[in-house]
């Protein structure tokens, strides 16, 4: 159940309860792809760094160590030691884009692993069907995840497709949800608007996915390339149509600015591998931009990544120490720049909402816009 608390503009503050617990919006997912954040962070190390919610991999959990296994542990929250809500995305995305390994049919996809090349298929039910094993608080529908651009005869063909996917999806939850050995028999369903850079297929694949009166929805198939004023215009086409009493997710997003843009055009959740892959390489986010830790200037720098950060990496270690990390190769330097970026995102989400509760979120977007995604 979502709660709009208060807007100011197109931006929302609001309250999303779960089966595992609320979550403040607007809020950033922190990404756990194989049940762990890429750079020896735990699920445990989660809660020191203000997250909410944790975000799971069906494709590569189905594969390794496979749903069932996950299931026979009691689900996700279980086998990761994460209590909070997570959410698990259908796969698509990753089937998808193993575009030469693939076949898409009515029915679903045939696909061949990434890991052995062993024939898989997954359909609208077989997603859900993973998804249950796995107990989260939130799947994501199956949808067709297409190239940007693609031909506007096949984004069409494709949108209606995914409609026809998603109404099974809901179908084959609802079953799965009345069986007696489910896990979580209040799983939610999101669906997921597509349709490319085209405005009016967008605007007329959110109608119709609206009527269905699903737990939440996201918008997909953005960030993959195309220049951001394209996803700014589709989320400004698309959100006068998202139910105003239903969470509103921008799948894979983003850089701090995009979250930004995208909270000021009424968009809720996010979820991006940007903080932690980054961090894996150096790059840390600042209150004044963005730092590469591996500049020769930082040898003798006894200050931490960012003097304005209270996260547990600034309080500890000096950018000249993290620096030396690297340059050791010392799996420590990842792990500590990855909480700091994962703390950072969740702090720019807090105050994003304290501006909000405060009804100062204008000033707040106009003296960070332009700041946050500056090289230092």
């Amino acid at each position: 159940m979502y709660q709009l608390l208060k807007k100011e503009g197109a931006a929302r503050r609001g309250q999303f309860d779960t089966p595992h617990g609320s979550v403040q919006t607007p809020a950033f997912m922190n990404v756990a792809t194989a049940g762990a954040i890429k750079g020896a962070v735990s699920a445990h190390d989660l809660a020191d760094l203000k997250c909410q919610v944790m975000l799971c991999n069906t494709y590569h959990l189905h594969l390794r160590p496979g749903d069932k296994l996950v299931h026979d542990f009691g689900g996700l929250h279980s086998f990761t030691g994460w209590q909070g809500p997570i959410l698990t995305d259908s796969g698509g995305f990753q089937v998808f884009s193993l575009s030469k390994l693939r076949k898409i049919k009515e029915e679903g996809v045939h696909f061949s692993s990434h890991i052995d090349g062993r024939k898989i298929f997954m359909g609208p039910e077989e997603s859900m069907q993973i998804q249950s094993h796995l107990g989260s608080t939130i799947a994501m529908a199956f949808d067709e995840c297409i190239e940007n651009p693609s031909p506007y005869d096949y984004v069409a063909d494709s949108c209606a497709r995914t409609v026809r996917w998603l109404k099974r999806c809901r179908q084959e939850m609802t079953r799965l949800n009345g069986l007696p050995d489910t896990l979580n028999p209040q799983q939610m369903l999101f669906g997921i608007n597509q349709g490319g850079t085209f405005d009016d297929l967008r605007v007329a694949h959110m109608q119709e996915i609206a009527e269905l009166d699903l737990d939440g929805y996201a918008i997909g198939g953005l960030a993959v390339g195309e220049p951001a004023e394209d996803m700014y215009r589709i989320i400004g086409a698309v959100e006068t149509f998202m139910p105003v009493n239903k969470p509103r997710y921008l799948m894979g997003v983003g850089t701090p600015v995009n979250i930004l843009e995208a909270v000021h055009r009424g968009v809720d959740l996010f979820d991006c591998v940007m903080p932690t892959r980054n961090g894996r390489h150096a790059h840390v986010f600042t209150w004044e931009g963005i730092r590469n830790l591996l500049n020769e200037k930082y040898q003798l720098d006894h200050a931490p990544i960012d003097e304005h950060c209270d996260c547990p990496t600034c309080r500890r270690y000096s950018r000249a120490y993290l620096r030396h990390l690297f340059k050791s190769g010392e799996m420590l330097a990842m792990r500590l720049c990855v909480m700091h970026n994962l703390y950072f995102y969740n702090t720019l989400l807090e105050r994003i909402r304290a501006a909000l509760d405060e009804g100062q979120f204008e000033a707040f977007y106009q003296t960070h816009r332009l700041v946050l995604d500056k090289r230092i």
